[in-house]
């Protein structure tokens, strides 16, 4: 079934829906979740909470995206989950060390929280829109799926070196591209 069908059934508020979502996206935001939380338990209960977040959302929301909206509901619970899983231990792991590479470029504060939030990603996106497609795909890897450098080496057929200095290309541009547009670091 297309997005475009499946929101129509959120929309008339179907049960159906969520087992078409399921049917054709359930593979996705496992894996969004199982990159980040590596438990395939608290993945799944996060995929299930991003149905029940989607339900919620639509209406009145209606995405035009409908995979993106759904990576981004899964990416985020997930993102929630380890944070609470992780707030005792303050264990370093790879979102840990990803997000520490952005650090550099990313203004500091609590980007959930900061009312800019949205120019930061919009900046991030305007950003991602100017970069050539296998150092837009190296980067959205990265940092947004969370996967490791060997991940994105075999996924892309590349050298691990070689993904390091894309990353590290990438970073210096994002920085320069986000003080171009006036946001402060």
């Amino acid at each position: 079934m297309d997005d475009s069908r499946i929101i129509s059934l959120y929309w008339a508020r179907d049960e159906q829906a969520i087992s078409e979502t399921a049917t054709k996206y359930g593979t996705y935001c496992l894996q969004i979740a199982m990159n980040i939380l590596h438990n395939m338990q608290d993945s799944e209960e996060c995929v299930n909470d991003t149905y029940l977040r989607t339900w919620n959302a639509i209406p009145p929301e209606r995405p035009n995206h409908f995979g993106a909206f759904l990576g981004k509901i899964t990416r985020r619970l997930s993102l929630d989950r380890l944070k609470a899983r992780h707030a005792e231990k303050r264990t370093g792991d790879r979102w840990s060390v990803s997000f520490d590479e952005l650090g550099d470029c990313l203004p500091s504060g609590d980007y959930e929280a900061d009312t800019d939030a949205r120019a930061i990603g919009d900046a991030i996106n305007s950003f991602l829109k100017k970069e050539l497609p296998t150092a837009r795909k190296i980067f959205v890897c990265r940092y947004f799926y969370g996967d490791s450098l060997e991940e994105i080496s075999h996924r892309l057929g590349i050298s691990e070196a070689k993904v390091k200095s894309s990353l590290f290309r990438s970073r210096n541009r994002l920085k320069a591209h986000l003080e171009k547009e006036g946001i402060g670091l």
